[in-house]
């Protein structure tokens, strides 16, 4: 398959490599990246020589989150068509989260609002020291709606609610305390941990380490449809409100909001 917003390959060892490739846009999530990203994960679940998938991006940033343009489409379009959108993006997520195979975030740069969603649903995510990390919906007068079941899950309420709705930037240190990244490294040794990570994997039974995730996640409270359902329902309506609208406005015509000092 040719892909126009990601890259995957796989080595000869089975690890797959799927690389955000929107450089230019700082891997910002767009409508073609969220479907592509939704073909590698079916695609990755159903490979029998896939044993280990690492998830990073190309360039400076992991994901900049959604793209402001995208974002934009969705509060001009009907309510079919964004909560369409929204169930699009959760759809992907839910995808990543379950696949059947471990999945490794190489952490390359920063990564905010959808950015954070796509590190939450990795198991286990190594950043670099430099990077800086931030659920940032709420300065656009959005929220993290449909990451929202995944990174609760990934930090815990405590650890969310430091950080979840007050758009501040933080480091990765901060990230390592929170649960987000199990280790902050240097950006020279970020390969090398990665690969540590990796390697455990290609010596354990392909199936045992499926079904040992798949209990992990049903042992820790499987993120139900209610819950997914309703994140989409919350994306939508935060689509649809003026504050969004402001915030959109404010960005594209590089000015404050006027929620803002």
């Amino acid at each position: 398959m040719t892909w126009q917003t990601i890259t995957l390959d796989t080595d000869a060892r089975g690890v797959a490599t799927l690389t955000l490739a929107r450089p230019d846009k700082h891997n910002a999530l767009s409508a073609p990246m969220i479907a592509e990203l939704s073909a590698a994960a079916t695609a990755l679940a159903t490979d029998a020589a896939v044993r280990v998938v690492v998830l990073t991006g190309a360039g400076d940033s992991f994901c900049a989150g959604g793209d402001l343009g995208w974002m934009q489409a969705q509060m001009a379009a009907d309510s079919a068509t964004r909560a369409a959108e929204a169930g699009k993006l959760a759809a992907m997520l839910g995808a990543l989260n379950a696949l059947p195979k471990p999945v490794i975030g190489r952490i390359q740069g920063p990564a905010y609002g959808g950015g954070m969603g796509l590190l939450s649903v990795c198991d286990v995510a190594v950043g670099v020291s430099g990077a800086r990390f931030g659920f940032t919906e709420a300065r656009l007068g959005l929220i993290p709606a449909t990451i929202g079941p995944y990174v609760l899950a990934r930090m815990g309420e405590a650890m969310a609610r430091r950080v979840f709705m007050s758009a501040r930037l933080f480091t990765a240190d901060e990230a390592v305390a929170l649960g987000l990244l199990a280790r902050a490294v240097a950006p020279g040794d970020l390969d090398a941990a990665i690969e540590a990570e990796v390697k455990p994997y290609l010596a354990c039974a392909p199936g045992a380490v499926a079904a040992s995730k798949a209990l992990a996640l049903r042992l820790g409270g499987a993120i139900n449809r209610d819950q997914i359902a309703h994140s989409i329902g919350q994306l939508v309506s935060r689509w649809e409100s003026p504050e969004a609208a402001e915030g959109i406005a404010a960005f594209f015509g590089k000015r404050k909001a006027d929620w803002m000092p």
